[in-house]
């Protein structure tokens, strides 16, 4: 006969809540990086920003793979470039809590997406803070024209192709589709406007904290 304290000891084991880790983060598809990795508009290129996405995500227990960050890259010379959407798979892709953001890359670039404050949460399943808050970080690392293909605008829009800490700029997008006016490009998830520099304080000043969106593509 097993003992009292073996079926005491069972039924807590047995009733103990599955970790967070596992019951939520296991099956995230898509966050919002809780960090800069340090050097600001500098990631290391598409390469370290993908892999920054990869470890944030592994550290936070999804099995997901094919992580790649939401950025666009340009090249030399009027050559093609590189889209954000190109990037990230087909979709569906799911928050830390299981919400659905977007079904599809047209359903993501498309006014019927569901990427806002509420649901645009890191790899921890944290909200992260922006217009009207007491920091304002809203601002995301993106280099993408609002249906994420790399901008033909002219100048610097990727931090030099993300290896920059200092000079240049890079197209922002607002996670929680606000501004300081209600217009299309300020309540842009992708688009909103362009930084005033590639260094930490430099994103800092327009209300960001240069962080960047992270999608699974398997």
């Amino acid at each position: 006969m097993l003992s009292k304290v073996f079926l005491s000891s069972f039924m807590v084991l047995a009733l103990a809540p599955i970790s967070p880790a596992f019951s939520q983060q296991a099956d995230m598809s898509f966050f919002v990086t809780s960090t800069n990795p340090g050097k600001g508009g500098d990631l290391g290129g598409l390469e370290g920003a993908d892999a920054y996405c990869a470890g944030l995500a592994k550290s936070a227990g999804s099995t997901k793979t094919g992580w790649h960050a939401y950025l666009s890259a340009t090249a030399p010379n009027g050559n093609a470039g590189v889209n954000a959407r190109d990037r990230i798979g087909k979709g569906p892709w799911q928050n830390a809590k299981g919400v659905v953001i977007a079904k599809n890359v047209e359903d993501l670039h498309s006014d019927s997406n569901n990427l806002n404050k509420d649901t645009a949460l890191t790899e921890k399943g944290d909200p992260v803070k922006g217009r009207g808050d007491d920091v304002n970080m809203h601002d995301m690392l993106t280099g993408s024209d609002p249906q994420g293909l790399y901008s033909t605008a002219g100048g610097d829009t990727t931090c030099h192709n993300w290896t920059s800490s200092g000079e240049g700029s890079a197209i922002l997008g607002h996670h929680d589709r606000k501004g300081l006016k209600e217009s299309r490009h300020m309540m842009s998830w992708n688009s909103a406007h362009g930084s005033i520099g590639c260094d930490m304080e430099s994103l800092k000043k327009t209300g960001g904290a240069g962080l960047f969106y992270c999608f699974a593509g398997d």
